[in-house]
């Protein structure tokens, strides 16, 4: 489905992290269960003293909107498709924009553009080693695991304190340090 002939790979081929990356949490203990709230909108910013086309800051995190987004080589129809991803959900960090194009940075350390309106201002993260990573009750190594989140699978970001993430999926949720999932650093991911 590439422009001019060209290859498209598929970011949820292969049997690599994409293709497992499917939300997976698996209860350990009784879980704080409440329904999750709205998480909430990145303020209003500025891109080294610039106003973004977004108005919100650049770098950022979005997620995929959609099960199949196209990644193109530039920011237009015009410019060929590099891959597609095929997770919802899937977390990226916008690192320039246009009006209507994000270039995004992925956790395999990709760059491409995709459509603005195919991403969500929703936080994701993802946990990019194939060893599953213990949920605390909170902020602190020594409190018990609450749930666990495994290997290359996502999960909803609701809030950082210091280097501990509060992360959610479905109805469990718990803490983990932020180095420990791709999709905390607010530095750019990608150069």
């Amino acid at each position: 489905m590439g422009t001019l002939g060209a290859k498209v790979c598929s970011k949820a081929a292969g049997g690599g992290q994409w293709a497992a990356a499917l939300l997976a949490l698996v209860a350990v203990g009784p879980a704080a269960c409440s329904r999750h709230s709205q998480a909430p909108q990145p303020a209003a910013g500025q891109a080294g003293g610039r106003q973004t086309p977004s108005g919100f800051p650049v770098p950022r995190y979005v997620s995929t909107k959609f099960d199949k987004v196209n990644a193109r080589v530039g920011p237009g129809d015009d410019y060929a498709v590099k891959w597609v991803y095929r997770v919802k959900g899937l977390p990226l960090q916008v690192v320039a924009e246009t009006e209507e194009w994000r270039r995004v940075c992925d956790s395999d350390g990709s760059l491409s553009w995709v459509r603005g309106r195919t991403t969500d201002a929703r936080h994701t993260v993802m946990r990019t080693q194939p060893q599953d990573l213990a949920l605390h009750a909170r902020p602190d190594d020594a409190s018990p695991a609450v749930a666990t989140l495994v290997g290359h699978a996502m999960a909803e970001l609701k809030e950082c304190q210091g280097v501990w993430c509060r992360l959610s999926v479905g109805h469990a949720r718990g803490w983990a340090r932020a180095d420990e999932v791709w999709g905390t650093a607010s530095a750019p991911q990608c150069r």
